[in-house]
């Protein structure tokens, strides 16, 4: 599923991962050329095949393909097996005793039920690395708290400093957790691999949704630690708890611009707004007078702003004093605009069953490994036959039987 000669070709992945988190750090591995062979549960699959769009098939058959199980997981092979049934538990054994890394995503403690976990697998392979991502982490009072991405921001302080000052806090409607979750993941797998390359010895990871949320508080974990509640930033809706200005305006045309104004930038947005007096105005004399007064700020932004014909004629007026800023895009505008297009940070892909669609870019940029479009993603099962075959030298009779025993599947499309 991956070229030759990539950054890490060479390297075997096991992905019994679902979702987003555990499909985003081995997606991001295979993209970079190892072979991630996704350990899929019988009969269903990974359940991402059943969220985002499917193909319309004139013969009504079902078919294991989506557009959201595309973009998760493109790029790998896939094997469909019930790990439950001994025969499968011991394949995936046999499996493990070949890998350089497991990447799984249950909750805490079924691994080791089913004689998987990281204590079960190290002797059979002590070159081993294994990842286990979780909400909250294998230990702790949270542990065995069922959850997702949501729950993680909740516990994690990040959801109440979301919204309105006046209303409920706010939901995200991003897997911003998930998808910060599987690139941490992948990080700390390339680290751990790096270490047995270097002294011959696997190690095993833990990833938390709950701790990479926590991860990222920008300031005030030191200031609440510190000085207590008393400091918790408000929910302050469009404006940032701490002034700058900073925070989301509104334009002549009744589009929105988003802001940030570090301390030292407040003489480039008074010459931007061409009020000079503001600079001498006692509300606005400090970073922390802005701060109490970001409302009163607000509504001076938000006048000048005014007297534009739309939000391209602000930005333009802002950005000529090296003021930071940005158009409010919709999720479609985003999609359009050239400069995201031209570093394929969105990319259009084809499926051979769904069509042409857009996913998103590698998060990041690599001087010897290009940005790939010609991805393709594996119907359910679609590789049973050659990892069984090619890895552990299973013959065709022998995986015929696992067929009729229902410890293999595969999609009706193959």
């Amino acid at each position: 599923m991956t070229p030759q000669n990539g950054m890490l070709t060479g390297y075997r992945i096991l992905d019994i991962t679902q979702f987003v988190a555990g499909p985003t750090c081995t997606r991001i591995m295979a993209e970079l050329g190892a072979d991630v062979i996704k350990v899929e549960l019988a009969p269903f699959g990974d359940r991402g095949r059943m969220s985002g769009l499917k193909p319309i098939d004139p013969a009504h058959r079902k078919s294991s393909a989506s557009t959201y199980f595309f973009q998760h997981n493109h790029s790998k092979r896939s094997l469909a097996l019930d790990i439950k049934h001994p025969r499968g538990k011991q394949l995936l054994l046999d499996l493990v005793k070949q890998a350089d890394v497991l990447v799984e995503n249950f909750a805490p403690g079924v691994m080791a039920r089913m004689g998987l976990g990281w204590d079960d697998l190290k002797p059979i392979n002590p070159r081993l690395v294994m990842c286990s991502i979780s909400m909250a982490g294998q230990t702790g009072p949270l542990s065995q708290q069922p959850g997702f991405d949501y729950m993680g921001a909740a516990y994690a302080g990040i959801t109440a400093a979301l919204g309105e000052a006046d209303r409920s806090p706010a939901q995200l409607p991003l897997a911003i957790g998930d998808s910060a979750t599987g690139v941490t993941a992948a990080m700390a797998v390339g680290f751990a691999l790096l270490h047995r390359e270097r002294t011959g010895q696997g190690q095993y990871i833990e990833a938390s949704l709950l701790d990479t949320y926590f991860h990222m508080h920008e300031v005030n974990v030191p200031k609440v630690a510190m000085r207590g509640a008393s400091v918790l930033p408000p929910r302050a809706g469009s404006q940032h708890p701490d002034g700058g200005p900073t925070g989301i305006f509104r334009a002549a045309d009744g589009s929105y611009l988003a802001m940030m104004i570090m301390p030292y930038q407040w003489p480039q947005i008074v010459a931007a707004l061409g009020q000079p007096e503001l600079a001498e105005d006692p509300r606005f004399a400090t970073p922390r007078d802005r701060r109490d007064n970001k409302e009163a700020l607000k509504d001076i932004i938000e006048q000048w702003l005014a007297t534009f014909p739309d939000r391209a004629a602000g930005l333009k007026a802002l950005e000529a004093h090296r003021v930071p800023c940005a158009p409010i895009l919709s999720l479609d505008q985003a999609m359009e605009h050239p400069h995201l297009r031209e570093r394929g940070t969105v990319r259009q892909v084809t499926d051979r069953h769904i069509g042409e669609f857009s996913i998103p870019g590698m998060p990041v940029k690599f001087s010897d490994w290009p940005e790939r479009t010609d991805l393709q993603v594996a119907l359910l099962g679609e590789h049973n036959e050659a990892v069984l075959g090619e890895i552990l030298g299973l013959g065709q009779d022998e995986i015929d039987a696992l067929y009729d025993d229902k410890v293999l599947v595969r999609d009706p499309l193959i």
